[in-house]
């Protein structure tokens, strides 16, 4: 990669986050829909598998979700100088947006139309973090003992005080053991959803 890439790369990075900060109500998990839009559809950077992968390791990492995705694809881009490049494009404009905010909102707390306007932010926040949790089961639940495991965590996280951390923890061994299990039955080591090979989709076109 030449110097006129990287600072393309660079510019774009910045950008592409800078749009997102802003547009995103909610932050964290609610901004996944719009940084898996930038890095896979618009921009061509990843495709949705590799897309999916980073964003897991997004949420399984200290920090908010949206930030951490924002230096693990500048990293992968552009690395250090990309990562900084995409933390500063998806914070700056929050930062800014946020302490407008905070001097508007001691003048009109309290207003009704304020508070059923924020009721409705919340709700519509709801409907994008089901979104973003729906594209990454895509990636992420690909067999019945991915499955268990999402529904032991949920059941925790629901009915305990658990810390999320220890679940996240808790997931990496009993991946870790599940693993090691297969291949002490000599079962098949999937790591992820295998794609049809080219005659099953020759198949399936003459079928349709």
């Amino acid at each position: 990669m030449n110097l006129q890439q990287r600072l393309i790369i660079h510019l774009q990075l910045f950008t592409s986050f800078f749009r997102i900060g802003p547009a995103t109500f909610g932050g964290g998990y609610a901004m996944i829909p719009l940084i898996e839009q930038q890095a896979v559809h618009k921009r061509g950077w990843f495709d949705e598998e590799e897309i999916g992968k980073l964003l897991t390791l997004a949420g399984t990492a200290p920090g908010g979700v949206g930030v951490n995705a924002a230096a693990f694809i500048g990293y992968r881009l552009a690395g250090i100088s990309g990562a900084i490049m995409a933390i500063i494009g998806i914070t700056l404009p929050t930062f800014i947006i946020v302490l407008g905010l905070s001097f508007l909102y001691i003048s009109i707390e309290g207003h009704p139309k304020v508070e059923a306007a924020m009721k409705g932010i919340k709700a519509a926040v709801i409907a994008l973090i089901l979104t973003a949790a729906y594209r990454m089961a895509k990636n992420a639940l690909f067999d019945t003992f991915t499955v268990m495991i999402m529904l032991a965590a949920l059941a925790v996280l629901i009915f305990t005080a658990i810390s999320p951390v220890y679940v996240v923890i808790a997931g990496l061994f009993i991946g870790l053991i599940g693993a090691g299990i297969k291949k002490l039955f000599g079962m098949d080591l999937a790591i992820e959803k295998r794609r049809p090979n080219k005659r099953e989709i020759a198949e399936l076109e003459y079928y349709i």
